[in-house]
């Protein structure tokens, strides 16, 4: 059974950071590209943050410079930092591991504080 499980969310102000992480369990993590989205309230959910299984990172406009995707394969985590952090940054941020398939994360809330 795979499973994705988000942590680090919470509330912060304005220009302030956070750090997610994304434990993945019960699949071959190393070979899946780990993404990170955003569902801000009343919108869709779109890509935040891509590492491919070979390390490349890859942002939105929005994220290049503030946030930085990482992964470590013996620990099967993929984290977010996420620096100077916005009121449009408020929503829920999921975990995604795409390869054969596709895995979801409960997701994590995030609040920056107007």
């Amino acid at each position: 059974q795979v499973q994705l499980v988000e942590s680090g969310g919470g509330l912060v102000e304005i220009g302030g950071s956070l750090k997610l992480s994304c434990v993945a369990s019960g699949l071959a993590f190393r070979i899946y590209t780990m993404n990170w989205y955003h569902q801000a309230p009343g919108k869709q959910r779109e890509l935040v943050a891509q590492i491919t299984d070979g390390g490349t990172a890859i942002y939105t406009d929005n994220a290049k410079g503030r946030f930085t995707i990482s992964r470590d394969n013996a620990k099967n985590t993929v984290t977010l930092q996420m620096n100077n952090l916005q009121p449009d940054d408020t929503g829920v941020y999921y975990c995604n591991a795409d390869r054969f398939a596709d895995y979801w994360g409960p997701g994590t809330q995030v609040t920056v504080a107007a």
